[in-house]
């Protein structure tokens, strides 16, 4: 009898297909269902991926703006009102100069005259880590503290000596009551310097010329690129000269009969702590508790030093950058420095 499969002749009966393809073709479904299974489970991954870390840069910004928070507060004691009596301490650490933090003039003499009209404050100690700077700077501080122990007679300032109190640094030193170090400090460098380059020489050998138009006999000063002159190398050393005088004499009006003066002492020399009280360019050994406690009689300090926040920073150090991109493009960026 012949079999009948259907209308369609061509299909083959389940009976005449391979053993393997029908297998094939019964196993299908499942991978159709395992292939699913592992798209959906690499999505799933993939999503809990970009959640993590989704979460941890969150948590990086807000670190970073908790950071940038507590940098701009100022954690001096601002306007505050102090109660009790106390030692003051006003703080310069590092280079004098403009916009430079705690050697700033801009920075230290609010600080010293919050210090100085504090009822609380029976004394100022000026704590000094400076390898000098600007003598403009050094002579601003000064003058302060020259009025401010006028206006404020019974209120003694001291200055204690860090690591290093030279050159500006010694030069608002010498405005002080008394000055403390330690036998291992450094001290003096009472002189004045103006430093630069010259690159006429290097310029000749490479053939390059250099082309210099003024409006002003003497307006290419100290040109790095031209050859000094004599009359600009003698102008240049009169001035130093006399600000090196400025120097000496606010020296011997701190230091009065206390200083014993040799051919060296305003040479530029430096001495350790234990030979400046010898020389009688300090009084003493002492640190700032040591001071507050035998001198002042005030265990108690209070830091009165203005320390600038992260947007006054940024803004000075743009503005600098800003400044210094314009000086440049004027041609005036190689000038000379002049330092104590």
């Amino acid at each position: 009898m012949t079999e009948k499969y259907g209308p369609d002749d061509n299909v083959p009966h389940p009976s005449s297909v391979p053993p393997t393809i029908a297998g094939a073709q019964a196993r299908e479904p499942d991978w159709e269902r395992s292939v699913l299974e592992k798209l959906a489970l690499s999505a799933l991954a993939e999503q809990r991926a970009r959640r993590r870390w989704s979460i941890f840069f969150r948590f990086v910004f807000l670190g970073v703006l908790a950071f940038a928070i507590w940098a701009a507060v100022d954690y001096g004691v601002g306007d505050a009102e102090i109660v009790g009596a106390h030692t003051a301490l006003v703080e310069i650490d590092g280079t004098i100069e403009s916009g430079s933090g705690s050697g700033s003039a801009d920075l230290v003499i609010p600080a010293l005259n919050r210090a100085f009209s504090d009822d609380g404050a029976v004394g100022v100690i000026l704590r000094i880590n400076s390898p000098g700077g600007s003598p403009v700077q050094a002579g601003m501080i000064n003058d302060e503290i020259g009025r401010l122990r006028k206006a404020y007679p019974k209120k003694p300032l001291y200055v204690v000596v860090d690591e290093m109190c030279a050159s500006g640094g010694y030069y608002i030193a010498a405005a002080a009551d008394k000055i403390f170090v330690n036998k291992a400090s450094i001290v003096g460098s009472i002189g004045v310097l103006m430093d630069g380059f010259g690159f006429t020489g290097l310029m000749e050998k490479v053939g390059v010329e250099r082309r210099l138009l003024t409006a002003g006999e003497n307006k290419g000063f100290l040109d790095p690129f031209s050859p000094q002159t004599p009359k600009h190398k003698e102008f240049a050393q009169a001035m130093l000269n006399e600000i090196h005088q400025q120097f000496i004499d606010v020296v011997r009006k701190g230091r009065g009969k206390r200083l014993k003066e040799t051919p060296e002492m305003f040479s530029g020399l430096f001495w350790s702590g234990a030979k400046a009280i010898e020389l009688g360019l300090a009084d003493g050994f002492g640190t700032v508790n040591s001071v507050a406690r035998d001198e002042l009689k005030a265990d108690d300090i209070v830091d009165y030093t203005k320390h600038e926040g992260l947007p006054e920073r940024v803004l000075k150090k743009f503005g600098a950058a800003v400044g210094t991109a314009a000086v440049k493009a004027l041609g005036t960026a190689s000038q000379p420095v002049l330092r104590q």
